[in-house]
């Protein structure tokens, strides 16, 4: 998770980078994809992740 400066700094260019006509629901999401794509840099980071071949297993999908 990037620091508070850089939050508030990534915040105000995502808003300026949105459309005139951006709703609040557009913020919204495009503040969802951030935090989810960061969330999962992090996790990948500090070896949270795991296999696409344990993920299917643990699911009972087939390759």
């Amino acid at each position: 998770m990037p620091a508070v400066s850089h939050v508030k700094q990534y915040a105000r260019q995502l808003v300026e980078q949105l459309p005139d006509n951006a709703t609040w629901d557009d913020l919204m999401y495009e503040i969802y994809v951030r935090q989810a794509i960061e969330a999962g840099i992090s996790d990948s980071e500090a070896g949270r992740t795991q296999g696409v071949d344990a993920v299917r297993a643990r699911l009972g999908l087939k390759e």
